[in-house]
C-alpha cells in the first residue's frame, strides 16, 4: 500500500513540474476558463424564463444548469484524452517500453500517469462552483455527500472509457474512434448544454445509454435540490450498472493491447 502511495506521488509530481514548466499556458488556461463562464452566464440573461418547463426538475435556472454541466463534463474530457494523451506522450519520449518492463502492472502505470489530470481537473471543478456562487448560484442546500459518491462513480465510468480509448492508440497510433463516438455523442447528448427532455423521444433513448446522462442528471440534483440517496438511487444505480461493465472490459482490452504491441514491437511506435 505504502509502496502505491509512492508511486502515486512520484507520478504526480513528474506531471506537476512539467505541467508547471509550461506557466504561461496554465494561466491562460485558467484564464479562458474564466470568460467560458461569463459567457453562460449572459447567455443565461437572455435565455431568461424561455426554458422554464424544461429547467423546472433542475431548479429553473439555465445558468446552475449549464455551470454544473461544464464543469463537471470537464472529467469525461479528461478522461478521453488523458490517458490515451499519456500512452502517446510516453511513447513520443521513449519512456512507456521502460516503464512496461517494470514490476508496476500496467494498468497501473497508465492510471497513475493521469493522476495530475483528474487533480488538475477537480481543481477547475471547484473554481468553476466558487465562481458560479459569486455570479449567483445556490449552492446552500447541496447534499454534498451524494455529489462525491456521484463523482467517485462517474471518474470510475469515464476513466474505463479513457483506457478503452488508450487501448486503441496503444495498437492502431491514431483514428481513435472511442475519443470521437464519446466526445461528440456526450456533449450533444448527455444533457451538457441543455435538458435531454429538449430533445425528440427517439434521440432521448441514445442520451439513456451513456454514463454522462445519469453522472449529470445526479450531480445537478444533488447540488442544486439537495436530493437524497434514496432519491438519486436511480442515477447511482446506473452508474454501478456502467462502471461494472467498463472497468473489466477496459482493463482487459488494454492488457491485450499491451500484449499485443509487445509482441509485434510496435510500443515505441507513434
Amino acid at each position: 500500500m505504502f509502496a502505491t502511495y509512492r508511486k502515486a506521488l512520484s507520478f504526480v509530481k513528474r506531471s506537476y513540474i512539467l505541467q508547471m514548466s509550461y506557466k504561461f499556458e496554465f494561466f491562460l488556461r485558467l484564464f479562458f476558463m474564466f470568460f467560458n463562464i461569463l459567457t453562460y452566464y449572459f447567455v443565461a440573461k437572455l435565455i431568461g424564463t424561455a426554458g422554464m418547463k424544461y429547467l423546472e426538475p433542475y431548479g429553473g435556472d439555465y445558468f446552475s444548469f449549464v455551470l454544473i454541466g461544464i464543469a463537471f463534463s470537464g472529467y469525461l474530457m479528461v478522461s478521453l484524452r488523458g490517458f490515451s494523451e499519456s500512452v502517446r506522450d510516453e511513447q513520443m519520449m521513449g519512456t512507456l517500453e521502460a516503464m512496461l518492463v517494470t514490476p508496476t502492472d500496467a494498468s497501473a502505470i497508465i492510471t497513475l500517469s493521469t493522476l495530475w489530470s483528474f487533480i488538475f481537473a477537480s481543481f477547475r471543478v471547484l473554481l468553476y462552483l466558487v465562481i458560479g456562487v459569486l455570479l449567483g448560484v445556490s449552492l446552500a442546500g447541496a447534499n454534498v455527500l451524494a455529489a462525491l459518491i456521484i463523482l467517485g462513480l462517474t471518474i470510475v465510468c469515464f476513466s474505463s472509457i479513457g483506457i478503452l480509448s488508450a487501448s486503441f492508440i496503444m495498437i492502431f497510433k491514431r483514428g481513435d474512434p472511442i475519443n470521437m463516438l464519446f466526445m461528440s455523442t456526450s456533449e450533444l447528448f448527455g444533457g451538457v448544454f441543455f435538458p435531454i427532455s429538449v430533445l425528440p423521444s427517439w434521440l432521448q433513448t441514445v442520451s439513456h445509454l451513456l454514463p454522462m446522462t445519469y453522472s449529470l442528471n445526479g450531480m445537478r440534483h444533488a447540488l442544486l435540490q439537495g436530493y437524497t440517496l434514496r432519491e438519486l438511487a436511480p442515477e447511482i444505480g446506473a452508474l454501478v450498472l456502467f462502471s461494472a461493465i467498463l472497468v473489466p472490459a477496459s482493463l482487459l482490452a488494454f492488457r491485450y493491447a499491451v500484449r499485443k504491441a509487445k509482441m509485434e514491437g510496435t510500443l515505441v511506435h507513434y
